[in-house]
């Protein structure tokens, strides 16, 4: 079946089963242009949280389904390819928070939103990059256990030092391995370049940063800013959408990184996952009804961006 087609048929079975597409900035361009609404985490969810569909189709990795299914429970909702995980959503298991909660019992354990199902289940409240800032501020207790990225920890810490933040020692290679060398090169050839980069990057990159942002973050700063020339440090495919969204301003990737998971979604599978409407994504109750209060009680914190 050819692309144009495939589209065609796609658009086809939403209308018949009543379904939105939903899709991280991190997708193929492909699965980009034919997404009802494009964002980060916390976007994603909250829209999520808000539709009248029957089905939602999330376009992203697995932890971000099973939070679309929390805050739906009544709703159809599909991962394409349900081997699409998220290595750094995987450093956390559901005994080893216990471990570290025995060890810390007076400390709230605030769960990015970037764990599974059955760690959200064991945490307090949820974040996400746009809103870690304000949700670990809002929180009375000094101690705070924070998983799973130690980058993003390490950046709220340095933003609220009057917390003591435990922080796991996970971290997203796509960030994570960013290479510093090449972003100085692409800020010495082109100086006029703002330098945006995501808060799982590593303390040294944040450093030279002229603006941290999610990737939600990022959009709306480019859109705004009276810069034209942007260095966009975080997965390659954020740049697909900037350009389409502001065509006179350049954007600058770094090293191309890419997120593997990500890429496993494509136009085929969302077409079969609407044909069959499966994968679905199920929970047991005990997760799901455990699960749901940290990242209701991360809906109600204002966005941090």
């Amino acid at each position: 079946m050819d692309k144009k087609t495939l589209v065609e048929e796609i658009q086809q079975l939403k209308k018949q089963h009543n379904a939105l597409l939903l899709a991280h900035n991190y997708q193929l361009p492909e699965v980009q242009d034919i997404a009802d609404h494009l964002g980060d985490s916390l976007e994603l969810a909250k829209i999520a949280s808000k539709t009248t569909a029957d089905v939602i189709v999330f376009c992203g990795v697995k932890f971000m389904a099973e939070s679309a299914k929390i805050l739906n429970p009544k709703k159809t909702v599909l991962l394409p390819d349900i081997d699409s995980n998220c290595p750094l959503a995987d450093t956390a298991t559901p005994e080893k928070v216990r471990e570290l909660k025995a060890t810390h019992p007076n400390a709230k354990v605030v769960a990015y939103i970037n764990t599974t199902a059955a760690v959200k289940a064991e945490s307090d409240i949820c974040c996400t990059s746009a809103n870690g800032v304000s949700v670990v501020n809002s929180l009375k207790e000094n101690d705070i256990i924070f998983l799973p990225d130690k980058n993003l920890g390490h950046y709220i810490s340095k933003q609220l030092p009057e917390k003591n933040l435990i922080i796991w020692p996970g971290y997203c290679y796509v960030h994570h391995e960013m290479d510093k060398d090449h972003i100085k090169t692409l800020k010495k050839d082109h100086p006029q370049a703002e330098l945006l980069v995501h808060p799982e990057c590593q303390p040294d990159i944040v450093e030279l940063a002229d603006h941290v942002f999610s990737t939600n973050g990022m959009v709306h700063h480019a859109k705004t800013s009276d810069a034209t020339e942007f260095i966009i440090g975080t997965e390659k495919e954020m740049c697909y959408r900037l350009r389409k969204e502001n065509p006179n301003k350049t954007f600058y990737e770094v090293n191309q990184s890419t997120c593997l998971d990500m890429k496993k979604i494509t136009l085929e599978k969302i077409h079969s996952s609407l044909q069959s409407l499966t994968p679905e994504i199920t929970l047991s109750e005990e997760i799901f009804n455990k699960a749901k209060q940290p990242l209701e009680a991360m809906m109600d914190i204002k966005r941090g961006d």
